[in-house]
């Protein structure tokens, strides 16, 4: 009973520890509830400081979207190559900042969710808009049609799961297209003519830091996106995969059709 004990957690091997007979399992007793007591202490210490940097990193996030703000309107008054330029620019600065937030909130007991019938191009269509002009310096077509269709989802989280694909269709495809498809019941599909995904990266690709050849070549890549899309939708009820063909494209599929949600 005794080896059965030494293999458990030194806070349970304390607990758990039979009455002492001896001198020697009195001392070994008394090893073991310090022992345990170290490492709670080492543990609350951890959980603090996890929660200060949590509690900064969540502060310098929302602070940072004030100047950002000023420099989008600043440049909404400028019509240049080099304001259009700068505003791509931005707008992937704004992408990385709600990475920021989405990573920290992930895990979060209080995250908020709000499980709700939604119109799915109610919320695709936001993200579009967003990406409008990058399509447009790039030269690059946007094929999207109206979906009707009604998902039960969080209209926020959803959002900025499609902005992350349309954020690396857009950044891995030279030219062609980027379309926007709903394939029945309820999967949303994003094909793009770019590059495409290596055949050993494509399972890994969902991997926390992963950003594979494509990720090497472009320094952009943090390999954080689609593993937080992956988190996402799963917490959602929903699904996630990709086909991809080297040179000649990837398609993403989300699956919503996952109704057994609660609904808020």
């Amino acid at each position: 009973r005794r080896l059965e004990l030494l293999r458990q957690l030194p806070e349970e091997l304390a607990d758990a520890l039979p009455p002492s007979d001896t001198v020697t399992e009195a001392d070994y007793r008394s090893l073991v509830t310090l022992l345990a007591e170290s490492r709670r202490a080492i543990r609350t210490q951890e959980e603090q400081r996890y929660g200060d940097m949590v509690d900064y990193y969540t502060m310098w996030a929302h602070q940072i979207k004030t100047p950002i703000a000023s420099m989008r309107l600043t440049l909404q008054n400028e019509d240049s190559d080099l304001a259009r330029s700068l505003s791509g620019d931005l707008m992937r600065v704004e992408q990385y900042v709600e990475m920021v937030l989405v990573f920290l909130r992930l895990d979060s007991s209080t995250t908020d969710y709000v499980i709700r019938a939604h119109s799915l191009d109610d919320i695709v269509r936001p993200a579009v808009r967003k990406f409008a002009g990058e399509f447009i310096r790039r030269r690059l077509r946007l094929d999207y049609q109206p979906l009707d269709r009604t998902v039960v989802t969080d209209a926020k989280w959803l959002g900025f799961v499609v902005e992350q694909v349309l954020s690396n269709a857009l950044k891995y495809t030279r030219s062609g297209s980027v379309s926007i498809t709903l394939e029945a019941p309820k999967t949303l599909c994003i094909r793009d003519t770019g590059i495409g995904i290596a055949p050993e990266d494509l399972p890994r690709v969902f991997e926390k830091g992963y950003t594979g050849s494509n990720g090497r070549t472009d320094k952009r890549a943090t390999g954080i996106g689609l593993y937080l899309c992956r988190r996402i939708l799963a917490k959602l009820g929903h699904s996630i995969t990709i086909v991809s063909t080297p040179g000649v494209g990837t398609t993403v599929r989300i699956g919503l059709e996952q109704d057994a949600l609660e609904v808020e």
